[in-house]
C-alpha cells in the first residue's frame, strides 16, 4: 500500500493506493485537507494521523510514499509528514522524475507537477495522443503526442472561479451553488449564472480539444479529471473518459517507476556521509 499526497492550491489530498493482481490501483481511504501555506508540519501530521485512525489504517501498513506539489511552501512540511508516517523517504515528483514521457518545453521545471502526473497516467493507460483536462482551482489541458512527448497545453480559469467572479464584482448577483444545469437556457439569474459557468466550461473543453486535434492533425483520447469535472463532463459533446482519480493513480504509478531511484540516491548520500566522518 502506497501513501499518495497531492498538494494543490486549494486542497491537499492523501490516499492509500493499492494495486491488485491485474495492475489496477484503488483507494480505500481518501482524505482532503485545506491548503494553508503557513500551517505547521506538526499540525498536518496530527490531522493525517487522526484521519488514518478513523479509517482504521495503521501508518506502518504503508510500504512507501509519493508526493506532488504546486505549493512550494508546503512541500517540505508534507514530505516530513509522509516520512514520519511510513518510515521511508517519499518519492517527490519533479520534471526530472521518470514519467515515461519526454518533456518538450523551454522551461520544464515550471510545469505543474500535477499536470505531469496526470499526463503520465493517461499516456500509460490510454491510446495516444492523449489530452488530459484537470478541473480544479484552474482548468488545465495537457497534451501527450503519439511519440509520448509532453507538448504542453492550456491553462484556463477554474469553473468555480467563473461562477464566483461576477458575484464578487456585481452588487445584485447572488451566490450560486455549483451543479450541472439541466438546461443551457437559464430561466432565473442563478440558472443563467450556473449555465454560463458549467455549460461554458463544457464548451471550452470541446472547443480547445477540437483546436488541439487540428494542431496535431489527428484525434486525441480525451481524459477528464479533477474535483469539478463531475459537473462539466455530462455536458461535453466530445467523446471522453471521466476518472476522478487520475492524479492519485498517476502518483502510485510514478512511485513504482521512481522508488528505486530514491533509494539509490539515499544510499549514495549515506555513503558520502560515512566517507566524510571516517
Amino acid at each position: 500500500m502506497i501513501l499518495t499526497v497531492d498538494i494543490g492550491n486549494t486542497t491537499i489530498c492523501a490516499a492509500d493506493m493499492e494495486q491488485d493482481g491485474r495492475g489496477k490501483y484503488t483507494a480505500r481511504f481518501t482524505a482532503r485537507m485545506d491548503t494553508v501555506p503557513d500551517r505547521s508540519a506538526g499540525a498536518y501530521l496530527a490531522e493525517l494521523r487522526e484521519l488514518l485512525a478513523e479509517a482504521g489504517i495503521r501508518a506502518g501498513a504503508f510500504r512507501g510514499a509519493v508526493l506532488s506539489s504546486v505549493v512550494p511552501a508546503l512541500e517540505e512540511q508534507l514530505r516530513g509528514c509522509a516520512r514520519t508516517l511510513t518510515g521511508t523517504e517519499p518519492v517527490v515528483i519533479t520534471s526530472k522524475s521518470d514519467t515515461g514521457l519526454t518533456i518538450d518545453l523551454a522551461e520544464p521545471d515550471k510545469v505543474g507537477r500535477d499536470r505531469l502526473v496526470d499526463a503520465a497516467w493517461a499516456a500509460a493507460c490510454f491510446p495516444l495522443p492523449v489530452l488530459t483536462v484537470d478541473m480544479g482551482t484552474a482548468t488545465t489541458f495537457s497534451v501527450v503526442d503519439a511519440d509520448r512527448v509532453f507538448r504542453g497545453g492550456v491553462n484556463a480559469p477554474g469553473v468555480a472561479t467563473g461562477l464566483q467572479a461576477p458575484t464578487d464584482r456585481t452588487a445584485q448577483l447572488p451566490v450560486v451553488e455549483l451543479e450541472t444545469p439541466r438546461h443551457v437556457i437559464g430561466r432565473t439569474t442563478a440558472g443563467c449564472m450556473r449555465s454560463g459557468a458549467v455549460a461554458g466550461a463544457a464548451a471550452l473543453v470541446d472547443g480547445i480539444t477540437a483546436r488541439i486535434e487540428a494542431e496535431l492533425g489527428e484525434p486525441v483520447t480525451l481524459v477528464m479529471t479533477g474535483g469539478l469535472a463531475r459537473y462539466v463532463e455530462p455536458l461535453c459533446a466530445h467523446p471522453h473518459i471521466y476518472d476522478p482519480d487520475v492524479l492519485l493513480k498517476g502518483l502510485a504509478l510514478l512511485y513504482e517507476r521512481n522508488a528505486g531511484r530514491t533509494c539509490g540516491e539515499t544510499c549514495k548520500l549515506l555513503v558520502a556521509f560515512l566517507a566524510n566522518i571516517c
